[in-house]
């Protein structure tokens, strides 16, 4: 298999897992849940993208952040995505700690201005982040 097919079976195990998880919490009557869950992503690329833009975040935590999104998107990582829950878990950590490092530096003020999704979700992480 090349390293595009990896990339695509990677990507594909990812989409299906995460939907998946929001059709289950759909199932289980938390419709609110699967919505921020469903958006929670999406939230998490515009808001990095609109912290890159900010020049309020200094360079270094900005090249933090590119190397988790350049991370996150490599089909190589420290527990591959096909493993379901740990698979994804390792991801989740590192955007935890980048949000840390960056909440840290720029304060809960600065992703409450650029987080484009609901509140619930950015009590979320702040509570992770902080």
């Amino acid at each position: 298999m090349t390293f595009g097919e990896w990339l695509l079976v990677a990507l594909a195990v990812a989409v299906v897992a995460y939907a998946a998880v929001v059709l289950a919490l759909v199932a289980a009557g938390r419709g609110a849940d699967a919505r921020a869950l469903a958006r929670f992503v999406p939230d998490c690329v515009v808001l990095f993208k609109r912290l890159l833009a900010d020049p309020r975040v200094e360079w270094w935590r900005k090249a933090l952040l590119v190397g988790v999104i350049v991370y996150l998107a490599s089909p190589i990582d420290l527990v591959p995505d096909f493993i379901p829950v740990a698979g994804q878990l390792d991801d989740a950590i590192l955007v935890v700690v980048a949000l840390r490092v960056l909440l840290h530096g720029s304060g809960p003020r600065l992703l409450a201005e650029h987080w484009p999704g609901l509140r619930q979700s950015l009590h979320l992480i702040l509570r992770f982040a902080h």
